[in-house]
């Protein structure tokens, strides 16, 4: 059923939930009407700081996300949160695990809370995050702070998707900055040591200096990123981390950091588009014997992989061009 678009825009900045809820499930749902949505919110996005919060499972991302709703909302500002939860193995659906931890919001008219899927999509975020960070851009909030899954080495999205990333760590994990230090290790625009409260936090907090200390050089008023210690569940150093965001937006703002990661990540929005609707062409020809004739010549060695390649990619633009 079509739905009135300009009309759900409206009600969406007007702070209605269920008209923000209705876009990010058209988002969700690749709707027929996404092109519609996406071209209604174009002049009304690229307000919203959005803050990528990263981690291993376990060190409190869902918890330190809450106390983030809450420090921003001191402050006045209206805050959306998109956390990002594994697909149920039985529905395909969000657990909704975070969003039950942050139920203390759920009341507020200044919050906007939701989960999405990662429906087996990889690098800890779903795919549709970009469109729905958009959608929550456009209803109005100032800041958008994005939770991934737990993650691992080489789940680095958010720092594509964030203007800042938060990459947090918790004392107790085992060897967690090892692990970490080949991928999520390497992102990090704020880290945040959480259960600060724990025995080994001040040791954490050196391993990860000593692990910062041995990356890449930085020049004089380059970014060099703040370690924060936190007790998220009491609230413990939650405006530091704040002060460190704030820090860190001022800086990129003051040397057109911020305007150039938006545009590049603008671009990896396009190219993805790109990518799925040509995937989408290709896909219309598994049952074309086009590509059944490409595979057999591939298989008694009279065509090489790439040229297969180079003639369905051209297969699928002549099929474009007598569709127009």
């Amino acid at each position: 059923m079509a739905v009135d678009v300009p009309q759900l825009v409206e009600q969406a900045r007007a702070g209605r939930p269920r008209a923000v809820a209705r876009l990010i499930s058209l988002v969700e749902g690749a709707s027929p009407q996404l092109r519609e949505v996406m071209a209604a919110l174009a002049p009304l996005t690229g307000n919203a700081y959005v803050v990528g919060l990263t981690g291993s499972p376990g060190v409190g991302k869902s918890t330190s996300t809450s106390a983030l709703v809450s420090a921003y909302r001191k402050t006045g500002k209206r805050v959306g949160v998109l956390a990002v939860d594994p697909s149920s193995p039985f529905s395909g659906g969000a657990l909704l695990g975070d969003r039950v931890r942050m139920s203390d919001h759920a009341s507020d008219p200044g919050v906007y809370i939701r989960s999405m899927a990662t429906r087996g999509h990889l690098g800890g975020l779903a795919w549709a995050a970009p469109q729905a960070i958009r959608v929550l851009d456009a209803a109005g909030c100032d800041v958008v702070l994005v939770e991934t899954v737990g993650v691992g080495q080489s789940e680095v999205d958010i720092a594509g998707q964030a203007d800042t990333s938060v990459v947090l760590l918790a004392p107790g994990m085992g060897d967690g900055i090892q692990a970490a230090k080949a991928g999520i290790l390497e992102i990090g625009d704020v880290y945040v040591v959480n259960k600060a409260d724990r025995d080994g936090a001040d040791a954490t907090v050196r391993e990860l200096n000593h692990m910062l200390g041995l990356g890449e050089a930085r020049g004089p008023g380059d970014w060099r990123p703040p370690i924060v210690k936190t007790v998220a569940a009491r609230g413990t150093g939650v405006d530091e981390v704040v002060e460190a965001l704030e820090k860190h937006r001022a800086w990129m703002e003051e040397r057109g950091v911020l305007a150039e990661r938006r545009r590049r990540r603008a671009a990896r929005e396009v190219e993805t588009i790109a990518v799925t609707a040509l995937r989408e062409r290709i896909a219309d020809l598994h049952g074309d014997r086009r590509l059944g004739a490409l595979a057999e010549q591939i298989v008694t060695g009279t065509l090489d992989p790439y040229a297969a390649a180079d003639a369905l990619v051209a297969g699928v633009t002549e099929s474009r061009r007598d569709g127009a």
